[in-house]
């Protein structure tokens, strides 16, 4: 079994609490990788004897074994062969894990934004263009442009990624759609509650029958998770909550965008149906933050957003000082927030949301790991997936620090590195 040690490094943010410190910040650390799993966690001094030369590696295997325990640790004895990567002092973290994308469709729609940036106000009208040029799009098409898409997660650190469907809005698109998105993660939302459609614009009431029954129907088999739109403009309280119950009766869990536009019932709903996230969360009554705060909903905040539409940035300082378990996320889409960076979430919502480079950094790692209801990403521990992060920086908080510079150095995913720059 081949093995990665990663040693000599300056910073490690493993998200595993310590007193004063929900990111388990260790220095002079290693950590070493086995079979796609987190194998050891250590001192780099207790690794330092494990940079032998390859003519030491092949001498030692010639006289009937591999290197010493005391020199290795217990998890190495399994391994056969032990590559060697010196951090040289940089920062190392969890892979990023983005629980809010729109990766599959067709389109673009940079004019909304070169409007929306001279002063035109954001609606969220402007999803019916993308479902038109999505469902005009063959699926070789919008499977070249998912994995360059993915590709572009990859390059920036992230490893675990949510995809919504939600651009197809009629049961044979938004089958293919869930279909797509699940060749490239085992997170794919069920979305047909995004907006109503023009050809449904005067039967409401028979498209949300649509999406209940023969549009659940034929995506749930490719999906985890369903979600609506609750939100003015979209999908009434009543409307969501009748999605949510549908989607949780054929045994897919919940989740909600809500209290993008204006104050809502969003949160409550979310609350009330114990969906996993409540995600955008701009405008918060006294009673949201209370309900999330008593709650095991994450409040998703997507700063992209806000970046993209000049609405109002989240407060997510009021939500961490009322005990709220806040995740960041890209909510990457070709209308409002067109940007797959968690990078550039982290300087967001340090600049703007009143947030931490750790909260930051932890939010868009673990709170995103909570989001999905993921206890084997986000963090760097024993056991756990090896997707981490090599930056070329001495901390993280490079990541706020100098924002729009290209800081990662190596990303692992499963104990492979899938990019990485010399």
């Amino acid at each position: 079994m081949r093995a990665t040690l990663i040693t000599n490094i300056g910073e490690l943010t493993t998200n595993v609490a310590a007193p004063g410190d929900a990111c388990g910040t260790l220095h002079d650390a290693a950590v070493l990788i086995e079979g796609g799993r987190i194998a050891w966690v250590a001192p780099a001094s207790d690794a330092a004897g494990l940079a032998l030369s390859d003519r030491e590696t092949a001498s030692d295997r010639r006289n009937g074994g591999d290197f010493p325990t005391s020199r290795r640790g217990d998890a190495l004895s399994r391994a056969h062969d032990v590559e060697i990567v010196d951090a040289g002092g940089r920062a190392v973290l969890p892979g990023f894990v983005d629980a809010h994308t729109h990766l599959v469709f067709g389109g673009d729609r940079a004019d909304e934004f070169e409007a929306r940036m001279a002063g035109v106000p954001y609606a969220a009208g402007g999803i019916r263009r993308t479902v038109e040029a999505t469902r005009a799009a063959r699926d070789d098409t919008l499977r070249r442009r998912l994995a360059g898409f993915v590709d572009e997660l990859h390059a920036q650190g992230t490893t675990t990624f949510e995809v919504k469907t939600g651009y197809g809005l009629t049961v044979t698109d938004e089958e293919r759609l869930a279909r797509l998105a699940a060749e490239v993660t085992s997170e794919v939302t069920f979305l047909g509650a995004h907006v109503v459609p023009a050809e449904f614009a005067e039967r409401r009431d028979e498209y949300v029958d649509l999406v209940c029954g023969r549009m659940l129907d034929a995506c749930a088999r490719h999906s985890r998770w369903v979600d609506v739109f609750c939100e003015r403009g979209a999908f009434t309280p009543d409307e969501s909550r009748r999605v949510l119950a549908a989607g949780i009766a054929r045994g897919l869990l919940p989740r909600v965008h809500g209290n993008q536009l204006g104050h809502g019932e969003g949160v409550q709903l979310a609350v009330a149906l114990g969906a996993a996230s409540v995600d955008h969360c701009t405008y918060l009554s006294d009673d949201d933050v209370t309900a999330l705060a008593g709650s095991d909903t994450v409040a998703t905040l997507l700063p992209g957003v806000e970046f993209s539409t000049r609405q109002p940035y989240p407060d997510a300082r009021r939500l961490l000082d009322a005990g709220v378990t806040v995740a960041l996320a890209s909510d990457c889409n070709p209308g409002s927030s067109f940007t797959s960076s968690m990078p550039l979430m982290i300087a967001l919502a340090v600049r703007e949301m009143g947030m931490t480079t750790a909260e930051a950094v932890w939010a868009a790692t673990a709170g995103g790991a909570r989001a999905l209801r993921r206890d084997d990403v986000g963090a760097i521990a024993p056991g756990l997936r090896a997707d981490l992060v090599l930056l070329d920086a001495p901390t993280r908080t490079h990541l706020a620090y100098r924002p729009g510079v290209p800081l990662l150095r190596t990303v692992w995913k499963d104990g492979v590195a899938v990019t990485a720059r010399s």
